[in-house]
């Protein structure tokens, strides 16, 4: 027992990938259990389709992947000269974008909403819109989608991202009246065009490593589509409640029952996932008793 202990040890340490794999429960593997465990004669619920049990098994792992889950992905490019970064395929909100210097360390930039990437008509000389040979809207860059307003931008160096210690600030010094503190920096700033499904960063950003760390709705490959062992009661419970509350004559009290069992499932999850270390917060807060000179 102890050669196949060692054997299986050295295995997984000099393998090329697959590392900290046990954390995690494939889905496929949740749904097998679900049907073996929750389903059969004596039980809630005697009989189900293994393809409406895969279904709601999918939504769990969407919905918690959103608030509970560590569904945190990231993705570093090089920004381009056309100043723009695909989003991901897989992408539902962004969680934090920076840049990082030569040091490695990551610099956060800020969203503006100041500008956007409008679409942008295509006018006949007399003003009036081109529909083209049909009865649809033409837009002038339809490969591109760029627009005037996104090429005014791209194209200027954003007065809130100039250094503040280069001569064009040191004559306002203690003048800068009305500032907005949202702009007075200087690591750039970004906006995303959902309908073109970029990301649009200022001039400044052209060419800089940018780091994109985003929330991902887990549902990918095979071996993206998994759940954390923290969480895997949630997602029985989750499968449990959504099952139940679409059977026909069903009691209330068991849909409330079940619907209870879940939210407490949840919460236990997020507790379990917040990941709350008391050394790494008393480190910080001793920072916070330091005595500040004005």
């Amino acid at each position: 027992m102890g050669l196949l202990d060692n054997q299986t040890q050295a295995a997984y340490y000099n393998a090329s990938s697959g590392h900290g794999e046990y954390q995690f429960t494939p889905l496929v593997e949740i749904i097998n259990n679900f049907m073996i465990v929750y389903v059969g004669e004596e039980k809630v619920i005697q009989k189900v389709k293994r393809t409406d049990v895969a279904f709601y098994a999918q939504r769990a792992l969407q919905e918690l992947s959103f608030d509970t889950f560590k569904s945190v992905k990231s993705q570093e490019i090089e920004i381009p000269p056309s100043l723009t970064m695909t989003l991901p395929q897989d992408y539902v909100n962004y969680v934090k974008l920076s840049w990082s210097g030569s040091n490695g360390v990551k610099r956060v930039i800020y969203p503006t909403s100041k500008t956007s990437n409008p679409f942008a008509v295509t006018q006949n000389t007399d003003g009036t819109y081109d529909f083209g040979t049909g009865s649809t809207l033409q837009e002038q860059d339809p490969i591109n989608h760029e627009s005037d307003t996104w090429a005014s931008y791209s194209s200027s160096a954003p007065v809130g991202n100039q250094d503040p210690d280069s001569d064009d600030w040191r004559h306002l010094l203690g003048e800068k009246y009305g500032i907005d503190p949202q702009h007075s920096q200087i690591n750039g700033s970004f906006f995303i065009d959902e309908q073109n499904g970029k990301i649009h960063f200022s001039s400044n950003i052209n060419g800089k490593t940018i780091v994109l760390e985003y929330i991902s709705d887990s549902l990918g490959t095979d071996g993206e589509m998994r759940v954390h062992k923290f969480a895997e009661e949630a997602m029985y419970k989750w499968i449990m409640h959504s099952i139940i509350s679409t059977k026909a004559n069903m009691p209330e009290y068991i849909v409330m029952r079940y619907k209870r069992e879940k939210r407490a499932a949840i919460r236990q999850a997020k507790l379990r996932l917040s990941n709350i270390k008391l050394e790494e917060i008393t480190r910080i807060l001793r920072g916070k008793s330091k005595h500040i000179k004005h």
